[in-house]
């Protein structure tokens, strides 16, 4: 039967096996940050999540591993007062793992060395030792440089097994690149601050990644520092300025090797960008695609020139059309225009051709020799006043007249009177608004308070003066009136002031009635000269006046701007030197002949002369 006390020690019992239970091994997996982490890594390296555990279980095996090196001969051959220049990792038997052993690795290396290498262990077997050099001190040394985390830093920064060659650039490099620089850097990628050194990779890698690959390396970053190196230590100076000093020139040597190790890296690089076939593949490339982006643009160019000459082709075509056309519409016009002014200028010849043919017929309706003399003056005077209308009208009248004389001469006389009536008229308004002028400008200040008249001559010669002096030539109105001054023969000396007056005076009144004025004038002295040269023939006087612009010295047709232009360019095409120089000018100026442009140079040339004449003497006044 079981008792109370049996039963409380079956509990116990049971307590005590359920904490023994054996433990579960649960998986674990990174989570957060260090998911991201995780992750980011298999990325990088381009590894599947079994591969990983794969070689984390790979390492922690080979860790497990480790093999201990005793090699008693080279511990017995150590100076321990050169312990600086020992390799520390083969005094603690792991030269084969180096900078790959863990901190546990050292200090189980350590232990082993200290159980087996320990002067008391070895007395108590036998061997003498000697305490003052005993190779002991070396493996305390080592760990005491591999034990401390920052001291073991420094001594593999300067690991007198590393390699720190370079490869150059040749040919064999070239050819061989991944075989020869894959190794180096991996090997020099255990200085690198940031984990996770990319590698060299392949043949047939990205443009992005073998970026990513030289970006790493250009900005590399080492951990490896030279303070093993230093020729003295800081704590064996007697006082503080000396170890300052010390400690000052440690500093400058740490930061010239450090510089000469940056330039071996930067060395290794550009060494490996030279020989890199990568490179070269991704140069040609580049210079193809901007061989290509290059042509893409020319012929981009050329055909946006091929279309602009293509639409400027088609509007030059289609200018050239448009000006044939008005150049043809205006040639038509001209031809129009000139062949009704010939029209007109034949039936006024052939009218003035029959008024004289009936008058001399009849002889001029009068026997009286004298009368006979000023009725061919008068019948002249017919000729160039009347218009083609009136002459035909008189024409008529004559021609129903038949021989009575009488009538004839009655109608002859009427015409006559009627048009000296109207000569008469249009003198007497000259000559009031002659005298108005000159007394509004007498008054103005001519220096004596007396009026002075203008004479029609002075008149015409300022009209031709406003006309040789445009606006805006310099003192034009002391130039005009010296123009005037020259030119004239009524001895009147007239000043800027009083041309300025007149030449106002007469622009009030439109360009026809100055026109008009002047060609009266010109009937005026035509019917004068007609008077004095009674016993010239009728054939002549019809060959030398046949218009009222003749009498003038004017041109029928006026040169128009364009005409002058035409006329100043071919002077500088041809000059002076050119056969048929005249002709050639003759045939870039349309509607006008040889004599044409000779005549309208010289007038050009004589307005030239006198301007310049009156602006000489209108500056020597001044």
């Amino acid at each position: 039967m079981t008792t109370d006390a049996d039963t409380e020690e079956n509990n116990v019992v049971i307590t005590i096996k359920r904490k023994l239970t054996p433990l579960i091994q649960i998986e674990v997996e990174p989570v957060g940050k260090w998911f991201h982490v995780y992750e980011s890594r298999r990325l990088r390296e381009q590894r599947t999540s079994s591969v990983c555990e794969s070689e984390e279980e790979s390492e922690e095996e080979e860790r497990e591993e480790v093999e201990i090196e005793d090699d008693i001969q080279f511990l017995r051959s150590l100076d321990p007062a050169d312990y600086k220049n020992q390799d520390h990792y083969a005094v603690l038997g792991v030269r084969k793992y180096r900078y790959k052993a863990t901190d546990e690795d050292i200090k189980k290396a350590y232990r082993m060395m200290v159980l087996r290498h320990h002067p008391d262990k070895r007395r108590a077997g036998g061997e003498e030792v000697r305490d003052d050099d005993d190779y002991f001190t070396c493996i305390t040394k080592a760990y005491e440089i591999l034990g401390v985390p920052n001291k073991r830093r420094a001594y593999d920064s300067v690991d007198p097994e590393f390699d720190d060659d370079v490869p150059v650039v040749n040919g064999y490099n070239k050819q061989h690149f991944f075989e020869v620089f894959t190794c180096v850097f991996e090997r020099n990628s255990r200085w690198a601050k940031r984990k996770h050194v990319p590698g060299l990779g392949k043949m047939d890698d990205t443009r992005q990644k073998v970026d990513r690959f030289y970006s790493f390396w250009y900005d590399f970053d080492s951990w490896r520092e030279f303070s093993y190196l230093d020729e003295e230590e800081k704590e064996k100076g007697q006082d503080r300025e000396e170890r300052r000093w010390i400690e000052k020139q440690n500093k400058v040597e740490r930061a010239r090797r450090r510089k000469e190790e940056m330039a071996r890296i930067r060395r290794l690089v550009d060494n490996a960008y030279a020989c890199d076939p990568r490179i070269a593949k991704f140069k040609e490339e580049e210079k193809e695609r901007k061989l290509a982006q290059k042509k893409a643009r020319q012929d981009a160019i050329r055909q946006k020139q091929e279309e602009e000459e293509r639409l400027k082709k088609e509007a030059e075509e289609a200018e050239r059309k448009k000006r044939e056309a008005e150049e043809a519409e205006l040639k038509a016009k001209q031809e129009a225009e000139k062949k009704e002014r010939e029209a007109i200028k034949k039936a006024f010849k052939k009218e003035r051709k029959t008024l004289r043919t009936l008058c001399k017929e009849h002889d001029y309706y009068t026997a009286d020799k004298e009368e006979r003399v000023t009725l061919m003056a008068d019948v002249e005077l017919l000729c160039e006043a009347l218009e083609l209308l009136q002459l035909e009208e008189l024409n008529k009248q004559l021609t129903s007249a038949g021989d009575d004389r009488g009538k004839g001469h009655c109608a002859i006389m009427k015409e006559v009177k009627e048009v000296r009536v109207k000569i008469q008229r249009e003198k007497d308004e000259i000559a009031a608004a002659a005298a108005k002028g000159s007394g509004s400008s007498g008054s103005g200040g001519d220096g004596a308070g007396g009026t002075r008249t203008w004479s029609q001559e002075d008149l015409q010669l300022l009209i031709k003066a406003v006309n040789l002096f445009p606006a805006g030539t310099t003192k034009r109105w002391d130039v005009a009136a010296e123009y005037i001054n020259q030119h004239s023969t009524s001895g009147i000396n007239r000043n800027a002031k009083e041309v300025l007056n007149k030449a106002k005076e007469l622009q009030s009144s439109d360009q026809a009635q100055m026109r008009e004025a002047a060609n009266k004038a010109a009937y005026q002295n035509l019917e004068k000269s007609h008077k004095v040269a009674s016993t010239i023939s009728d054939s002549k006087a019809s060959q030398r006046y046949d218009t009222p612009q003749d009498m003038l010295g004017m041109n029928p047709a006026s040169w128009t701007a364009e005409e002058q232009k035409l006329l100043e360019q071919a002077l500088k095409t041809f000059p002076a030197s050119t056969q048929d120089r005249w002709d050639r000018i003759a045939e870039c100026v349309p509607n006008r002949t040889k004599k044409d442009c000779m005549r309208r140079y010289k007038e050009l040339v004589e307005m030239v002369k006198a301007k310049k004449a009156a602006q000489a003497a209108a500056s020597g006044k001044k």
